[in-house]
């Protein structure tokens, strides 16, 4: 099989260099570094001898080690190393480069299954990232299932994602995810039952056993063959921010760079040198170590405005670590595992713009969480399309390691969230496995709208294991295996004792648009002859539509089995032969034309609130269908502004001192519309108390200095859910300019940052100029001390408006809005 060159086999080129070390630096420096004795930091200059041996040692430890308590991160600076070592369990081996082929093994970088006999069914907890490997021999074998994420790889060569047995057979294997990779040679699948892949690359890709998915990747396999080959093949990506990731800089220094959100992508984000994206010095981390770090002084950090940087190792929480500040970063590295232990879900994030979480394990805690990892409160209903939260590498494990119990693994509440390969496992074996005991209702729940997922791995809960109620989901790649402990069916009937089983995947009936690709859902009754009725839960609505499933019976008691694979319909599977008793397809399905004509009744109370300058909240009370509400459609003046799935409404970018009236109407799947609520009105305030209105901003523009992803057109756009941030620390000398685009008259200017409170000018100067070149002396100064500040001045007439950053802090400028006034 020969290897093809890859066309970024010389990217290395277009990267930085990084300095060189004068002398060699023995190996038992590696673990002292700011990270902690579980945090190996290799050196080019030490001896490729001992690399190897200390990696071979940690595998030894852990090859096996299935419920390890270690966990360790093997990080490699920018160089090239001869070395070849393999990875077991509870290990995160990665480069620290801000490009992939900043770090060259040649040798080997290596997954087996030897401790299982060639069965990597169970190689979970391990990652490989952000570097370059010349496998000896030509290639490189990366033997995976759950929770073994490879990211920003370069394989100088083939990859095969599996075993030989003692005889020589290809042992199971059920991953996995590769993204942002690219490999020169063939990809051999050869028995792995299921894999996704997003934005990479390849010379090849072999074959395929039951369900493989490509999304925004070259090369991919004909897209028009399901379900022979079981190829589903989607050419871009929609919408991504790659994981963050720990990188030191030309300097030395440690840095996590946060990849910018990119939309419609293919191929990987290195293919013209380092991917787009933003710097933060590691000074703005706490770095959190099991040892010392608690609930407290996590939160503590947080409320600071610092990010947080797990290290390897478990973190017993007595209370929820609240992720309140947009944009915060918490990243773990080696594994690093989150335990709640007194009830409460883990680690919750605030309905706000941009977090991002990556590289963590939460274990539900002996006291049963309503959730483990709650991503905004419920309820929540901001707008978070310019800069969703995004979540990276997570799993949920119920039992296993710690027995634990929880209703719901990952809930999230929060509109556009992003997620980037789940596992949320309920254990199969390990400690606590039983029907009663490490009990979980449902592995994941989507509450908010456009919430889109690559990579959702989801097994074994107690009753559905993902349910999604939101509008306007995405789904790409599942697989699932549902419970194969049901001691009985009448333990397991859905919707009130009347459906055999809860479906694997279950969208609401009130859902209207939803779309899935490349769905996979495999049974093993082990205890008992148990029925699942549909594997697959739909509305029967023209905007939800899935494409590409398949059940798999895999083994199991004689009369248990998947009836149905959607609604109903495609057959059954109950045994392993013949053929199309162990596996049914379905290629599509859509709902069809809704046949429902009652609308549902008007919502009732509705109420206005001015809370400032440019916003009025809106709340009411719910109203009620035969199938069910999908939603509320908010209208101004007759004319409509909005559409939410909850009963309340922020309006934003409203103009101070001006009377705004509203009204609501309720609607269903079926396109149904209710009359209209009770008519309620509001005056907004005055916008910081001062006289005169806002200068119309059409044609306007703006620029920055430093500049970032949200850039400062936001400001003019009169969305109080966009905004435009320096992308760094507030330091003297950042700088905003306005363009007015003439000359005009005014004598205050409102810069509003609510919604993200703390990213206020800790101090600033505001200059005006004719020319944007000249601009004379200050025409105000001053200190911040809130979210909205107002700067007044005697009448100007002036074009450009230029406001200089003063004042350092560890948040990032940023403002939703900036108006000008006369």
């Amino acid at each position: 099989m020969a290897s093809t060159v890859s066309a970024l086999a010389t990217a290395a080129t277009l990267c930085s260099t990084y300095p060189s070390t004068a002398h060699a630096v023995p190996v038992s420096e590696a673990t002292t570094t700011i990270f902690g004795p579980k945090v190996y930091v290799f050196d080019p200059t030490m001896p490729a001898a001992d690399i190897q041996s200390a990696a071979t040692s940690i595998f030894t430890q852990l090859e096996a080690a299935e419920f390890s308590t270690q966990r360790y991160a093997l990080l490699f600076k920018p160089g090239t190393y001869n070395v070849t070592f393999n990875v077991g369990f509870y290990t995160h081996v990665a480069g620290l480069g801000q490009h992939p082929d900043n770090v060259t093994i040649n040798g080997g970088v290596n997954v087996n299954a030897d401790w299982d006999n060639g069965n990597a069914t169970r190689n979970f907890w391990r990652a490989i990232e952000n570097l370059s490997v010349t496998p000896t021999g030509g290639t490189t074998q990366i033997a995976v299932s759950q929770a073994a994420p490879l990211r920003r790889l370069h394989v100088r060569g083939e990859l095969h994602l599996f075993d030989f047995d003692s005889n020589w057979n290809a042992g199971w294997a059920s991953g996995g995810f590769l993204a942002d990779s690219v490999v020169d040679g063939l990809v051999v699948p050869a028995s792995q039952q299921q894999w996704f892949s997003r934005n990479s690359s390849w010379g090849g890709w072999n074959n395929a056993v039951w369900n493989m998915v490509f999304v925004g990747s070259l090369n991919t396999p004909s897209a028009a063959t399901f379900p022979e080959p079981p190829y589903t093949v989607v050419p871009q990506t929609p919408i991504i921010r790659e994981k963050p990731y720990l990188y030191i800089s030309n300097a030395g220094t440690y840095n996590v760079f946060v990849p910018a959100l990119q939309t419609n992508t293919q191929g990987v984000s290195w293919s013209a040198g380092n991917t787009p994206g933003t710097s933060i010095s590691i000074d703005q981390f706490y770095i959190a170590r099991p040892e010392t770090a608690t609930a407290a002084t996590l939160n503590t950090a947080l409320s600071q405005g610092k990010h947080l940087l797990f290290t390897p190792g478990i973190y017993q929480l007595n209370d929820t670590i609240q992720v309140n500040n947009p944009n915060t970063v918490v990243l773990g590295i080696g594994l690093a595992t989150l335990i709640p232990t007194t009830g409460k879900a883990a680690l919750a994030v605030a309905d706000v713009d941009g977090v991002k979480i990556a590289g963590l394990t939460f274990d539900a805690g002996p006291v049963n969480s309503p959730s483990v990892l709650e991503v905004g409160p419920t309820g929540s209903s901001a707008n978070h399309s310019a800069n969703p939260t995004s979540l990276h590498d997570i799993t949920v494990r119920i039992g296993g390691g710690t027995n634990g119990k929880c209703d719901v693994g990952i809930k999230i509440n929060s509109n556009h969230v992003i997620g980037d390969h789940f596992w949320l496992w309920r254990a199969d074996h390990g400690a606590g496995a039983a029907w009663t005991s490490n009990v979980s209702k449902n592995g994941l729940i989507v509450n908010g709208a456009n919430v889109t997922l690559y990579g959702l791995f989801n097994e074994h809960h107690n009753e559905y294991q993902t349910v999604w109620n939101g509008n306007g989901g995405r789904l790409y790649f599942y697989q699932s295996e549902i419970p194969y402990d049901v001691p009985n069916q009448a333990s397991w009937m859905s919707r009130s004792g009347t459906v055999n089983g809860y479906a694997s995947y279950k969208i609401a009936d009130t859902v209207s648009t939803h779309e899935a690709w490349g769905m996979g859902v495999y049974s093993y009754f082990r205890d008992a002859a148990v029925k699942l009725n549909s594997a697959i839960e739909a509305p029967n609505a023209s905007g939800v539509k899935i494409h590409h499933m398949t059940t798999i019976w895999l083994n199991g008691i004689a009369g248990s089995e998947i009836t149905h694979l959607v609604n109903n319909t495609g057959g059954r599977v109950y045994a392993n032969t013949p053929a199309e008793a162990m596996r049914q397809t379905v290629s599509e399905y859509q709902g069809s034309a809704a046949t429902d004509t009652q609308a549902p009744t008007a919502p009732s109370g509705l109420t206005a609130t001015a809370v400032s300058s440019s916003q009025i909240n809106l709340s009411w009370s719910a109203s009620t269908d035969n199938v069910g509400v999908t939603g509320y459609d908010v209208f101004r003046s007759g004319t409509l502004i909005a559409s939410t799935v909850g009963t309340s409404y922020s309006n934003t970018g409203l103009a101070a001192s001006t009377v705004y009236s509203y009204t609501v109407k309720a609607k269903d799947a079926a396109g149904n519309v209710s009359a209209a609520s009770n008519t309620a009105s509001a005056t907004t305030q005055s916008g910081g108390g001062g006289t005169g209105a806002a200068l119309s901003r059409t044609g306007w523009t703006a620029s920055s200095t430093p500049s970032s992803g949200e850039p400062a057109s936001n400001l003019l756009d009169g969305s109080m859910a966009t905004r435009w941030t320096t992308g760094s620390p507030m330091a003297a000398g950042q700088a905003l300019i306005v363009d007015m685009q003439a000359v005009k008259s005014f004598n205050k200017i409102v810069m509003d940052s609510t919604g993200s409170d703390g990213d206020y000018a800790r101090g600033y100067e505001v200059y005006v100029s004719n020319d944007g070149s000249t601009w004379g002396s200050v025409v105000a100064s001053g200190t911040g001390t809130g979210p909205v500040i107002t700067v007044t001045f005697s009448a100007r007439n002036a074009r450009y408006i230029r406001v200089v950053q003063t004042g350092s802090n560890s948040s990032w400028w940023s403002m939703r809005e900036f108006n000008v006034y006369f």
